[in-house]
């Protein structure tokens, strides 16, 4: 059996005079901080974990030692630093959006390319380069550094594909991306009768983060609401600013009086549209897949019921980093 080590939280002092353990296991909360947290916590013990995992996800490997590795904002904030001071704000986006993966070895694979990234220390300064947008890897671009960038931007780490420390983190992005990208196209919002919009999905990453700034631009000062019922986080909008909560259960008002009406007007739209003779319901599926109809107003038969009261929540934090 893996014996398990507890940490309290401590000053990277202290910890440095504890001999290093060779086989050992990071276990942290799930969040972004709690993720940072164990990578300064690698740094500070001096010790290169084999697996950086969520709580409840580790298989401990035998004879594995596994450390619960308590989230702590400064040594986040020291680790987001660093990453962004050795390879630039374009490897902090993309190690944001690993992050979200719900891979496993999604932990451990940002683990590794932030250990590479900065051993390289290779400062990355977008400015002034004609692809920056590509290249930094923003919110509402596909992905991370793009292959061939030139001027300033053509040192990142981000740019060494073949390096097995970063190879998997530019799949991890990619799929990421791809998964932000459905909920965007199939995302059903309906309207509450306290004129807040709301959306449900379950998408197979943590993305409603990456879809805040998108919708808010759009919504201009309409609040709405994204819940995303898989990893339990809703993202809030009320007009001017965006902030996430995590809840495992979402309250809310009845729908507005007409909103029946236009779900209807809606399903009879995407019916009208249809070409019968081009059915194909295995190309539907490649493009919409099926895991997201329950939230996809078109593809009921019945309009959905509606939930009700307050949830219990706690403010996300480091994303717009």
């Amino acid at each position: 059996m893996p014996e398990a080590v507890r940490e309290e939280k401590k000053g990277a002092t202290a910890v440095a005079h504890e001999e290093p353990l060779v086989d050992v296991a990071y276990v942290h909360d799930g969040s972004l901080e709690g993720l940072l947290s164990a990578v300064f916590e690698a740094y500070a013990r001096h010790e290169d974990p084999q697996d950086i995992v969520r709580d409840g996800q580790l298989q401990p490997r035998l004879g594995q030692t596994v450390r619960f590795i308590e989230t702590d904002m400064e040594r986040a904030l020291r680790v987001q630093r660093g990453v962004k001071r050795a390879g630039g704000h374009g490897a902090y986006d993309a190690v944001v959006r690993a992050s979200l993966s719900d891979d496993p070895e999604a932990g451990t694979i940002v683990y590794r390319f932030i250990r590479y990234a900065m051993a390289a220390n290779r400062p990355h300064d977008c400015t002034g380069c004609r692809k920056r947008r590509s290249c930094a890897g923003p919110v509402d671009s596909g992905g991370p550094a793009s292959v061939g960038c030139t001027g300033k931007a053509s040192g990142s780490v981000l740019g060494d594909l073949a390096h097995p420390a970063v190879a998997p983190l530019h799949r991890l992005v990619r799929a990421v991306g791809n998964e932000r990208h459905r909920m965007i196209q199939f995302l059903r919002f309906e309207h509450l009768e306290n004129g807040v919009w709301l959306a449900r999905c379950n998408p197979s990453a943590s993305v409603v983060p990456l879809l805040m700034d998108y919708f808010s631009a759009r919504f201009n000062i309409q609040p709405f609401i994204i819940y995303d019922e898989v990893h339990n986080l809703a993202g809030v909008y009320e007009g001017r600013e965006w902030y996430l909560v995590r809840t495992d259960q979402l309250n809310v008002p009845d729908r507005a009086a007409d909103e029946q009406l236009m779900q209807a007007a809606w399903k009879r739209f995407y019916r009208t549209v249809a070409v019968e003779a081009r059915y194909n319901p295995e190309l539907r599926r490649q493009f919409m897949p099926k895991r997201l109809w329950k939230n996809i107003v078109e593809m009921h038969e019945d309009l959905p019921g509606t939930d009700l009261a307050p949830p219990t929540t706690t403010p996300e934090r480091l994303w717009r980093g």
